[in-house]
């Protein structure tokens, strides 16, 4: 079992790079976690460089806007890698005309590739960064459309892996979900946020820039997602901080306590070893 910490400080010494999950983490989509973003900032005074790694689908300069406004001061990391940073390369490495699946406040994901949105029957590529609606739609409300996809052989990039995140006091479906919802009716995805290496290589070559050599014994990866976040990171060979607060806290807490015989057996049956875990960081 993974050793429980009481503060982010415990660990620093160990670490020169800490590569951190965002939404979950840092914030819930409403409201930021001030303890966290105060770890950070004091990890970084310690000499750490804090690389923020997030599946937004959205480039890295939006949210450090959108982190500015839930209100995660930038003293809390050095830089941020984004999936829609690394999704750019697979949208410039396609078919131009895609079919858009997401709200509008995402377009500008293509901005930069040559790629523009296209009408469902001249696309040759989806790209999907979430949906329409996520307070109210499924993936089966997309089954008819993204039939006729999978039917026509069109691959889908998918800009976000997430299958949910928290939104204040509720859990929100993304892209990842469409993503997973499409693969099992036969369609073809390609991904680079996590769990997949391009995100993890884009962060090391700016933990890199901060610090010229970086010992991958020495990088922390801090998260909440077992399919993203924990995944990723494991699959990567860091050392992992799990934050249990996060979006599987249902598994085994109650209200505020952790049942730790319950995460422990929520942590085997995912076959992960965080090496240190703690509800909130702080």
């Amino acid at each position: 079992m993974a050793d429980r910490i009481q503060s982010l400080n415990d660990v620093t010494p160990h670490y020169d790079v800490i590569l951190c999950d965002v939404w979950g983490v840092l914030h819930n989509g409403v409201d930021a976690f001030a303890d966290a973003s105060q770890a950070l900032a004091t990890a970084r005074k310690a000499g750490a460089s804090v690389v923020l790694i997030t599946n937004s689908p959205r480039p890295n300069d939006s949210v450090a806007i959108q982190l500015d406004g839930i209100g995660v001061p930038r003293e809390a990391y050095d830089r941020i890698v984004t999936s829609g940073d690394v999704t750019r390369l697979l949208i410039k490495q396609g078919p131009p005309n895609v079919f858009f699946l997401g709200p509008d406040r995402d377009l500008g994901l293509l901005d930069g590739t040559d790629a523009f949105p296209a009408k469902e029957k001249d696309a040759d590529i989806v790209v999907c960064t979430g949906f329409y609606d996520d307070e109210n739609e499924t993936p089966e409300d997309y089954r008819d459309l993204l039939m006729r996809f999978a039917e026509r052989n069109l691959p889908m990039i998918c800009a976000n892996p997430d299958l949910i995140v928290e939104r204040g006091e509720r859990l929100i479906p993304c892209a990842g979900a469409i993503a997973a919802f499409y693969e099992t009716l036969g369609g073809e995805t390609r991904i680079a946020g996590k769990p997949h290496q391009p995100i993890y290589e884009a962060a090391m070559r700016d933990a890199m820039e901060l610090r010229e050599m970086v010992d991958i014994d020495r990088v922390l990866a801090v998260g909440d997602g077992m399919p993203t976040d924990v995944r990723g990171a494991l699959s990567q060979g860091l050392d992992l901080l799990y934050i249990s607060a996060g979006i599987h806290a249902r598994d085994y807490m109650n209200g505020e306590t952790t049942d730790e015989t319950a995460l422990v057996d929520f942590l085997a049956s995912h076959q992960a070893e965080p090496r240190w875990w703690m509800p909130r960081l702080k």
